[in-house]
């Protein structure tokens, strides 16, 4: 038997209600939620009512789908199925800082309110757009990046990377993918994401973290992978602090992370929080592998059905 990954969802897969099953259905994700809502409140009906538009807002986004991501964790923990590594895409990487015990709960949730507020000050001097392109080989389209003056930034899986920039190249970068006939999708986001357009907000995130007794951050007691190395934590409190805060500014390495936790045993992987989108990103990876995905309490259901657990409901 293999290990288990736990992937936590990034921003883009975001909607209305999401969590709200979990929050009425498990003791252990209702005391979260609300010591959350305490700390910010609003957070609850903008996660249950709030409409598409402001859940996009990166200042809404982020601490929402922090908690969104942790409810099906907790209520798959609660289950019996716990995970032997965990990674995150974007500010899931944030959730996973809670789940492998480097932040508490409560000050990865402080952190990931920082970050959203951080992210969309920058987002807001500079109006940005990430398009996910398909099926284009890497060095061409780094080579149409560099020459439209956007940046190639979240390397997903095989066939699949997402650029991002400011909104005006962008526009003139997807005239040129029209013309070579490349697909792309534009993603539900606030920003130009995983760009130098967000380094201020890294070096806010930086100094947020480097305050002395505001966080606790402590060793990994579950490995974590980073974005920007694809490779997990280790434990000194600088080099933490320093993933954490230039992943904003860089790539995201998802298919090497995959890769990673594919060589170094993983077989199982269950993405927790709203959408598919990391599910199908194993799947377009990895062969031979087991792909769950709990965004709600109909899908852990079904996943305790195939993979088992202790029955708890």
């Amino acid at each position: 038997m293999g290990k288990t990954a736990f992937l936590f969802a990034g921003q883009g897969a975001q909607y209305p209600g999401m969590g709200k099953d979990f929050y009425e259905s498990f003791d252990e994700v209702k005391e979260l939620f609300d010591k959350a809502e305490s700390k910010r409140p609003g957070t609850l009906k903008m996660m249950f009512e709030g409409s598409e538009e402001d859940l996009k807002r990166t200042e809404n986004t982020q601490p929402c789908l922090f908690l969104a991501d942790l409810a099906p964790a907790l209520a798959l923990q609660k289950n019996g199925i716990k995970p032997d590594v965990c990674a995150g895409f974007s500010l899931g990487e944030i959730v996973g800082t809670g789940a492998s015990g480097i932040l508490s709960y409560e000050e990865a949730f402080a952190l990931v309110c920082k970050r959203g507020v951080f992210m969309q000050e920058a987002s807001d001097r500079v109006d940005g757009k990430m398009f996910a392109v398909m099926k284009m080989e890497k060095t061409e389209l780094e080579k149409l990046c560099k020459e439209a003056g956007v940046y190639p930034v979240n390397y997903n899986c095989p066939g699949q990377i997402v650029v991002s920039g400011e909104a005006g190249k962008m526009e003139q970068f997807k005239g040129k993918l029209e013309e070579i006939k490349a697909r792309f999708v534009p993603l539900a986001v606030g920003g130009a994401f995983h760009s130098p357009y967000m380094e201020a907000a890294g070096k806010k995130l930086a100094k947020e973290l480097s305050d002395d007794g505001k966080y606790h951050i402590s060793e990994p007691v579950l490995p974590l992978y980073s974005n920007r190395t694809g490779k997990t934590y280790g434990s000194g409190r600088q080099e933490i602090i320093d993933l954490l805060s230039t992943q904003v500014s860089n790539s995201v390495r998802w298919e090497d992370t995959l890769k990673n936790m594919r060589d170094e045993g993983v077989d199982t992987f269950i993405e927790c929080g709203p959408g598919k989108a990391l599910s199908g990103f194993v799947k377009r990876t990895l062969t031979d592998v087991n792909i769950f995905n709990v965004s709600d309490t109909a899908a852990l259901k079904d996943t305790l059905e195939k993979i088992g657990g202790n029955g708890v409901a």
